[in-house]
């Protein structure tokens, strides 16, 4: 089983620990990987499309965006993200689930690297282009954006007090 933190390593919040990841050849493409975010109660699912022929590491994880702002990335990858999840993707279509997400507003990225940071994919974000630069990986945005989600608290029964 891999580590969190090789893991963690994939996430964008993490960017500037990957610095010192050597580059190695890639024949990877943008279009390999896709996410697809949906939030359902306090659980946030993102479905990881792998077209790369691979097994790649990936992460899920929310970071707050108070008041349902989007945070500039800059923040986002200075404080990290508060909750997450992550493993090995196969390819073919994998879910990531965070559970029991406290009650707020959150922003949602995801990444996806191959074993010893060669290329790397993660969900688009304003600004994201200027952090991947100058990695020494081949770093590609994801389509689908990192959105802002909100995890409602839990209404009481109608009638109950």
């Amino acid at each position: 089983m891999r580590s969190i933190t090789r893991a963690a390593l994939t996430a964008v919040a993490v960017i500037p620990t990957s610095l010192a990841a050597p580059a190695f050849a890639s024949a990877a493409d943008a279009g390999e990987v896709a996410f697809a975010f949906t939030v359902s109660g306090s659980t946030v699912t993102n479905t990881i499309t792998n077209d790369s022929g691979t097994p790649l590491d990936c992460m899920t994880g929310l970071a707050p965006a108070p008041g349902g702002v989007l945070p500039p990335v800059a923040e986002v990858i200075a404080n990290g993200q508060t909750l997450g999840t992550s493993g090995r993707v196969q390819p073919g279509v994998t879910t990531q689930t965070v559970t029991e997400i406290p009650d707020g507003t959150y922003v949602v990225l995801a990444s996806c690297s191959t074993d010893g940071l060669a290329t790397m994919w993660v969900s688009d974000y304003p600004g994201i282009a200027d952090h991947l630069a100058p990695m020494p990986v081949t770093a590609y945005p994801v389509q689908q954006a990192s959105p802002v989600v909100t995890v409602p608290a839990t209404l009481p029964a109608f009638g109950s007090s």
